[in-house]
């Protein structure tokens, strides 16, 4: 079986969770990894990474690796991202592409320039019962839609750590606005424009109101209308304000309606399934798109998550921190 080579850069939370799947993959090889933490490098040794580095640099010298995954902070991703592709390094780069629009033309002109592959992951793309709804949608089945509703809530940085004993801090680049870009809007709000967009087609107009709940210099929660180039307006819902998840999609279509809802598992449930199989269902998605990722390099295929479509996620981003609509 032809196998990628694959050098992983950051092992914080996301870094971790590829790493784990890789590791799981037949046609991925984790050659290298590299982080600034020596704990988590020694971590991801023992797990099954043949090679360590304290510096992605030296990673993507390596003439072993082939592409790279960048789970860098977002401040970070222009940098790294465009000397991945001046390594000649096919890319997997995690949402968003970039702190604003001009570095993600930035990183797509490096990519173009160097004729590398690029991805961007989103992991929602790759849920089977979304897909299932695009299906639907695609078929006929529902219809046009009129409109839609679309809730993505969760704790966002101030997520309980399952896998700590005690408290463990935030990263700091968290709270500043200029290494995030942005707030909920552009972490959570990524996701679900991005899935909106795949569904009902370009965004021609986005208005929002932004929340602070916490008093910090960027929003924690927004409320956005959109309306897309298909005629279907939707209303999106993004939070940090609960530590309950919420994944929430309503679509009112012409022919019939359809709500999915994910939920975060049981506990027990997730632990059997991780013993079962070394994977739970509700990270399946994140091993599907790095499944997908290696197929498109193996088979030389096109990746339908490109950097352009990070871009127009950025763009109706940009455009609903423009068009802000204040109700207090």
């Amino acid at each position: 079986m032809k196998t990628v080579k694959i050098g992983i850069i950051g092992l914080g939370y996301i870094g971790q969770i590829h790493l784990r799947h890789c590791l799981k993959i037949p046609n991925i090889e984790v050659v290298a990894v590299a982080d600034v933490s020596q704990k988590a490098l020694k971590k991801a040794k023992k797990a099954g990474a043949k090679k360590t580095f304290d510096n992605y640099e030296d990673l993507l010298k390596d003439s072993d690796v082939e592409a790279v995954i960048i789970g860098l902070p977002t401040h970070l991703h222009l940098k790294c991202a465009v000397q991945a592709a001046e390594a000649n390094k096919t890319v997997f780069l995690e949402k968003p592409i970039a702190r604003n629009v001009e570095e993600a033309k930035e990183i797509i002109s490096a990519a173009q320039k160097h004729s590398v592959k690029f991805m961007v992951g989103y992991p929602l793309r790759f849920n089977k019962t979304l897909c299932s709804v695009k299906e639907q949608m695609t078929n006929g089945l529902v219809g046009d839609i009129e409109n839609a509703h679309a809730t993505y809530v969760s704790s966002g940085p101030f997520f309980h750590r399952a896998e700590a004993s005690s408290p463990v801090p935030v990263p700091e680049w968290w709270w500043n606005k200029e290494l995030t870009g942005g707030g909920v809007l552009i972490d959570l709000g990524s996701h679900i424009i991005n899935l909106l967009r795949w569904y009902f087609g370009e965004i021609t107009d986005i208005r929002s109101h932004l929340g602070y709940r916490f008093n910090m210099d960027f929003e924690d929660s927004a409320m956005c209308v959109a309306k897309f180039n298909s005629g279907t307006v939707a209303a999106i819902n993004v939070g940090w304000f609960s530590q309950a998840y919420t994944l929430k999609l309503d679509f009112l279509g012409s022919v019939k309606s359809v709500s999915v809802q994910q939920s975060i598992p049981n506990p027990i449930i997730a632990g059997l399934q991780m013993l079962a199989t070394g994977r739970s269902k509700f990270f399946q998605p994140h091993l599907d798109e790095l499944q997908y990722f290696a197929n498109c390099i193996i088979n030389d295929e096109f990746i339908s998550l490109s950097g352009n479509d990070g871009l127009k996620d950025l763009e109706a981003i940009e455009l609903a921190y423009k068009n802000q609509i204040d109700l207090r």
